[in-house]
């Protein structure tokens, strides 16, 4: 019966024994494990940088229509329905190139500490008293109706370039602008920093976080 015994303990502890080694991540009993684990460490970081996604993609921006167009499909949240909507708005009838000027005003306002911290937020502040918030279109009493789909599309891609960071900065810090159809008593204390198409931006005595 010792005998027997003694068998299948030897027998149970060589499948133990071969289990360990052809598993190099679990330490074998008496060996330490510290090199095996450590190797098995090496092949799981190695596979996850030779397969991680990249989550920006380089993207060498063009100021025209055709390139945006050619753009995938702007896919979001509510910060880029937001920050589409304000540039359909505000700026469908602009060159791409102003289109991405009033994207990063909207931005920069995000960044700055005295604005709300969201597109939202900036898009929407002041929104519910009539002619009183800082985008016309969202207190003007009119209802906001989108009425060219491809316009709408286009700026999207516009605001998702944007909101990724992809965009070559073009205003200096303009956290204001206004159509040259207009000239309100602010312009002639803030400081002046572009001209783009139809607008004409600007940036306050005090700085954005960015600048």
């Amino acid at each position: 019966m010792r005998a027997i015994c003694k068998t299948a303990f030897t027998f149970f502890l060589g499948i133990n024994i071969g289990f360990f080694a052809a598993n190099p991540g679990i330490s074998s009993p008496g060996r330490g494990g510290s090199s095996e684990t450590a190797s098995l460490q090496e092949v799981t970081e190695t596979r996850m940088r030779d397969t991680r996604l990249e989550t920006a993609r380089p993207v060498n921006v063009e100021f025209s229509r055709s390139w945006v167009d050619s753009q995938p499909e702007a896919v979001g949240g509510d910060e880029l329905q937001c920050l589409a909507e304000a540039l359909y708005f505000e700026a469908r009838g602009e060159t791409v190139k102003g289109q991405f000027a009033v994207a990063e005003v909207i931005l920069n306002r995000v960044r700055s500490e005295r604005f709300p911290s969201s597109a939202c937020g900036v898009i929407h502040q002041g929104t519910g008293k009539k002619y009183q918030c800082q985008f016309t279109y969202t207190c003007d009493g009119h209802k906001e109706v989108i009425r060219e789909p491809r316009a709408y599309e286009r700026v999207s891609k516009v605001a998702r370039i944007a909101l990724d960071g992809l965009a070559p900065k073009l205003t200096k810090g303009a956290t204001h602008y206004h159509t040259t159809a207009v000239n309100p008593r602010w312009s002639r204390v803030y400081t002046k920093t572009a001209a783009i198409g139809d607008h004409i931006f600007y940036r306050h005595t005090w700085q954005t976080a960015s600048n």
